[in-house]
């Protein structure tokens, strides 16, 4: 005798489920996809309106001879112009020593405090408030006071305590020997507190166990920091000294503020010179022409270092 096995008997209900369920996925990874859209629309908008669009225009005004209420096309007379002044071949060696000061004086400072503060471990909070705290400082507000500290007479901050050992007062801003040199410390002043929190983030997600294991087999502090916080750290650096590099290249507020590009364009820098370009010779032509110049040979210098870094890191 056969038998035949009657197929399995679905409920209404599952059926109907398995039936609108593929309908209802496809509704939610719609509302998926579309909500998360919605909600950075307007903040792709503006940032395309107030930062895509000024750089596109840049691209067209390079190419133009414009006071922004006449326009005419000159091609790229523009960058021939540029390119034969003699002002830049002077702003890029000032630019040039700027980066290197900033580089020598400025880029080892936040691993240092970063390392000093890991150390401090009751006062750790402290130190770290007291050491952002001049990235809190509005940028004119400090550099305003480090001019006043500056003064060239005997009155001067720096002057007065020069002053107690002997030390004539000097021409810090007025002479173009120390002139850069007091640029340098007040950007390095400004800027390196945003570097050494990240540095001492870094530090302290190291393990703590290759720092034990070290000292068991006793190694000392400098061994310690130079084969086991240093490769630890290597991303870190390398990531903040091309940040400190393209930064260099782009300074302008501190020397605009301090000196005027003076004494003698012995301070003037790209940038200022970008300025000058647009809103005191009124070319704005000249101005996009050299900042696309400059955007130009940072992009390929990043990404020239990108690679090193990469190659170098795969060893």
């Amino acid at each position: 005798m056969s038998s035949v096995t009657s197929p399995p008997v679905i409920p209404a209900a599952v059926a109907v489920e398995e039936v609108l369920a593929p309908s209802r996925n496809r509704r939610r990874t719609y509302r998926g996809g579309v909500v998360p859209f919605l909600i950075a629309a307007p903040a792709i908008i503006l940032f395309a309106i107030f930062s895509w669009w000024p750089i596109l225009r840049g691209l067209v005004i390079a190419f133009q001879k414009t006071n922004l209420l006449t326009t005419s096309w000159v091609g790229i007379e523009n960058f021939e112009h540029v390119l034969a002044d003699p002002l830049l071949g002077q702003a890029l060696a000032n630019t040039a020593l700027y980066a290197g000061l900033a580089l020598v004086l400025g880029f080892p400072i936040p691993i240092l405090f970063a390392v000093l503060i890991a150390e401090m471990r009751r006062t750790r909070h402290i130190s770290s408030a007291l050491v952002f705290l001049p990235v809190i400082i509005p940028p004119v507000v400090s550099i305003l006071l480090w001019k006043i500290f500056f003064d060239p007479s005997e009155r001067g901050l720096f002057n007065t305590a020069l002053g107690f050992v002997g030390i004539g007062p000097l021409p810090w801003l007025q002479s173009p020997a120390t002139a850069m040199l007091s640029i340098v410390l007040v950007a390095t002043w400004g800027a390196f507190g945003s570097s050494a929190i990240i540095y001492l983030a870094t530090l302290l997600a190291i393990d703590t166990q290759l720092y034990e294991a070290a000292e068991i087999d006793g190694a000392s502090i400098l061994r310690r920091f130079w084969h086991i916080t240093l490769p630890q750290m290597r991303g870190t650096i390398l990531l903040l000294l091309l940040l400190q590099l393209i930064g260099t290249f782009q300074i302008f507020t501190e020397p605009f503020l301090l000196t005027g590009g003076g004494p003698n364009n012995s301070t003037l820098t790209l940038l200022m010179l970008i300025y000058r370009y647009a809103f005191i010779y009124g070319n704005f032509g000249q101005a996009a022409a050299l900042s696309l110049m400059l955007a130009v040979a940072l992009s390929v210098f990043a990404g020239l270092y990108l690679w090193l870094s990469r190659k170098w890191s795969k060893r």
